[in-house]
């Protein structure tokens, strides 16, 4: 998921509140030229005169749209497994993914370049091969099941098979990103996904209270150090970060003339309320086995809505899905294209960037193929959600190093993103540790 592509797309500039550290003129531009327009937080164009409203409305939108169905459908298995006591994890994530989101555009923003061409350059091609195969096994599983999850979205809302959708919902994918142009319709895409603050009705109307105060009770014993539940976590936590969004923020971000990152902070608070509701209303669930329910059984985490709720539920998944699904194939593109030091861009004319363009209809076409394997949806997303929680550790350990790097970076981070970054970092190691030690050991 990729929370700042709607603020992303109106370039504007936030004004942070805490100065990065600069480097050094010395060590400045020895490993790679920065542009000329230098990078200023206080440019023209920001959010000085605004009203407050107009500035949170985008992020509100872009948090709703970028609760993608993988991580919709992870909470939801993940709450009904083991109720509210995985919601200190999405709690946890908000201050990381604001950390990361700020980091990933301000490396992109400066240096110019891709994350994988990035870590090409400065740690070598065997590395960049590796997270690029990272990113495209994560990327790979996504795609074949959100777009399961869209077509059996719209098999709700139709009634008709679901097996009559995937080529259709790939078709519009493939028009957004070489056609259509993702900035012209995602705003559109990005106000069906509002529907998802269903889930918030929900777990008021499961609860009698908001859902937050429920979140307080973590710790139950009987659930800590088991392998489930840390692979709960680890899914949860990989559904809010996972490694395209880091991709697609340095890849976009090199094109861009400035970022700007309210709507980005906005929008992490708001897809972690949504995401902390789908736990609360999915733990009132009654389901023999979570990781094996089908679409149309997480939609009844909606139940306490009524009749409607499954409704909402569709066009929600719809809604972000066809937001979600164009960053995935994208960001797959990208890196694979990357770390071949093939031309790539969404911006550039198809003859440009031939193998860019050709690579991202051959996703397509193999993510359809697959949807007519009988692959349970549900256990699809959760699992590649596991991986993403996996793998985005070493992905956020070389963003830690870059970003402080200051041969690399004209501003290094702040001791605020440090912090946060590190402690993901080192928290979600030992989770993974935790994880395939249970495995192994029993």
């Amino acid at each position: 998921m990729n929370f700042p592509r709607f603020g992303e797309l109106r370039k504007r500039i936030f004004v942070t509140k805490s100065r990065p550290r600069e480097g050094s003129a010395e060590n400045r531009g020895k490993v790679i030229g920065f542009p000329e327009q230098q990078f200023s937080v206080l440019s023209a164009g920001g959010l000085a005169g605004t009203p407050l409203g107009e500035k949170a409305l985008p992020g509100i939108i872009a948090g709703a749209a970028d609760l993608d169905p993988a991580a919709v459908l992870t909470a939801t298995v993940a709450g009904a497994t083991y109720g509210t006591t995985v919601g200190w994890v999405v709690l946890l994530c908000i201050p990381v993914l604001q950390s990361v989101f700020g980091v990933a555009a301000r490396i992109g923003h400066e240096t110019r370049l891709g994350l994988i061409k990035l870590i090409r350059e400065h740690f070598g091609a065997r590395i960049a091969v590796t997270i690029a195969c990272m990113v495209a096994l994560v990327n790979v599983t996504m795609i074949i099941a959100d777009l399961m999850a869209v077509s059996d979205a719209f098999s709700i809302v139709l009634n008709q098979p679901a097996r009559f959708f995937p080529a259709v919902v790939a078709f519009v994918v493939w028009y957004i990103l070489t056609l259509a142009g993702y900035g012209r319709v995602n705003p559109t895409l990005s106000l069906l996904a509002l529907f998802l603050f269903a889930y918030v009705a929900a777990a008021l109307l499961a609860t009698g209270a908001p859902p937050a105060p429920t979140v307080v009770h973590v710790t139950q014993g009987k659930y800590l150090m088991t392998g489930g539940y840390v692979m709960a976590v680890i899914a949860v936590f990989g559904s809010l970060l996972t490694p395209d969004v880091v991709v697609w923020q340095t890849s976009t971000k090199r094109e861009a003339k400035g970022f700007h990152d309210f709507e980005a902070q906005v929008g992490c608070v708001v897809a972690c309320l949504v995401s902390l509701s789908v736990i609360v209303a999915a733990s009132r669930m009654q389901v023999a086995d979570p990781f094996s329910m089908t679409t149309r059984e997480a939609a009844g985490a909606l139940a306490p809505l009524g009749a409607i709720g499954p409704v909402l539920f569709a066009v929600g998944i719809i809604g972000s899905g066809l937001v979600a699904l164009p960053i995935l194939v994208a960001s797959l593109c990208f890196s694979i294209s990357e770390a071949a030091n093939w031309d790539s861009g969404l911006s550039k004319p198809p003859w440009e960037a031939r193998r860019f363009f050709v690579l991202i209809g051959v996703v397509l076409l193999l993510a359809v193929v697959a949807n007519y394997f009988g692959i349970n949806t549900v256990k699809t997303l959760f699992w590649s959600q596991v991986l993403a929680g996996i793998f985005i550790v070493p992905i956020l350990f070389l963003i830690l190093w870059i970003s402080n790097d200051r041969r690399i970076m004209k501003n290094t981070n702040t001791g605020w993103q440090n912090f946060w970054l590190g402690g993901a970092v080192g928290g979600m190691l030992v989770a993974n540790l935790i994880f395939f030690g249970t495995k192994i050991f029993g």
